[in-house]
């Protein structure tokens, strides 16, 4: 029987092949771990070089740059609207393109607050628990009709008319329930905030 090469799939594949084949593979690995690994170093001796691998900015930048690459929303969700965001995190859509695929399960550790669906008056204590927690600076999300101002369910005596009232939000992701697309276009748009945002600037304490 002929072997086929690499990844091929082959429905009589024998264990003395497959030994073989990964014998060859190893044997590869074991012969290019033998080639030294090449230092270049030819950057240091040119103006040119420096030119290339520095730069110059203001600490202001250099921060806002960092935190824009490393959102950490906390593992929260009160609605349907949760699942989509639960997608957006999967591997078919990979938050981790965004630095922020790891979801704290405590407030302490996360900086973003995704509120993704309906939130009622006896949840709101304690979703303004969580925000409390977090520690500065933060950001929130208002993912869906009802978390923006309360979608179907806003006459409802048990329903807040938008997650505004309790606290303050950066970025508003409208539908019912808004896509993975839609969540990522709001954190787009969030991280372009955080990236020309100040480091002086004063979040509104009386609804922080």
């Amino acid at each position: 029987m002929e072997m086929t090469s690499g990844f091929d799939l082959c429905p009589f594949y024998s264990p003395s092949l497959l030994d073989e084949d990964e014998g060859k593979a190893i044997n590869e690995i074991i012969r290019q771990s033998q080639q030294p690994i090449k230092d270049d170093d030819s950057w240091r001796a040119d103006s040119e070089g420096i030119e290339r691998n520095v730069f110059f900015g203001s600490y202001e930048t250099l921060l806002n740059w960092s935190r824009h690459w490393s959102l950490f929303p906390a593992a929260f969700g009160l609605a349907c609207c949760a699942w989509e965001m639960m997608s957006a995190a999967a591997l078919r859509f990979d938050m981790a393109r965004f630095g922020m695929e790891i979801m704290r399960a405590s407030p302490r550790q996360a900086d973003l607050l995704i509120v993704s669906g309906t939130l009622t008056w006896k949840m709101a204590p304690a979703v303004r628990m969580i925000w409390e927690q977090m520690a500065e600076p933060k950001w929130a999300i208002a993912m869906g009709s009802c978390a923006i101002s309360g979608g179907p369910f806003a006459d409802s005596y048990s329903v807040v008319p938008g997650i505004n009232r309790i606290l303050p939000i950066d970025v508003y992701v409208p539908g019912c329930p808004p896509r993975p697309e839609s969540l990522y276009y709001g954190i787009l748009k969030l991280r372009e905030k955080i990236r020309y945002d100040s480091i002086k600037r004063v979040r509104d304490v009386s609804r922080s």
